[in-house]
């Protein structure tokens, strides 16, 4: 069951993904998403990365599909995601093979570490609009060298979707966490 902080976390993603707005998530959201990592420089038409992140989010779609439509009708409300909450813990796996590819589209000069712009580039990319981050990419770069390197990364991501510390800095990955008003 998801907690207060968890709710307050996925109902911020469910409206970035909810991209027609209609309150539920379908296949035609998730294929909006991969269009919109579609638009960052190193995930060009045709690319391997363009391949893998369809197959990345259309995977999440199909997870979503498979264990929490119970109703079967090919959308899953904000309900039916928070169900999910419970099922992450175990799937640490493909939210690790996520962080691979979100990391591989969002660094832009393939140097290996993502900087406070591609950084910026991933929250406004995966919300589809500017999102204002404060000093969030400093409380993730708890090395404090100016980056988040791959395992920095994987870690911090793996953090923000399994996570129920909202003290744990990749809490904080995606953007800002606000409390429900």
């Amino acid at each position: 069951m998801a907690s207060e902080f968890q709710r307050d976390k996925l109902v911020t993603m469910f409206r970035a993904f909810d991209a027609d707005g209609n309150g539920y998530l379908d296949r035609r959201d998730f294929q909006a998403l991969a269009e919109r990592w579609k638009g960052l420089p190193r995930v060009r038409q045709g690319s391997e990365l363009a391949t893998r992140v369809d197959t990345v989010m259309l995977g999440w779609w199909d997870l979503l599909a498979a264990h929490v439509d119970t109703d079967g009708d090919g959308r899953v409300d904000l309900d039916e995601i928070l169900a999910m909450v419970d099922r992450l813990p175990t799937m640490g796996e493909v939210v690790a093979e996520t962080a691979e590819t979100v990391f591989d589209a969002v660094d832009e000069n393939d140097d290996g570490r993502i900087s406070p712009a591609e950084h910026r580039r991933l929250v406004d990319t995966w919300h589809g609009e500017s999102i204002d981050l404060g000093d969030v990419f400093d409380r993730l770069d708890q090395d404090g060298d100016g980056y988040l390197g791959r395992t920095e990364f994987t870690e911090l991501w793996i953090q923000f979707w399994i996570s129920d510390d909202p003290s744990e800095p990749g809490n904080q990955l995606c953007g800002p966490v606000s409390p429900r008003p």
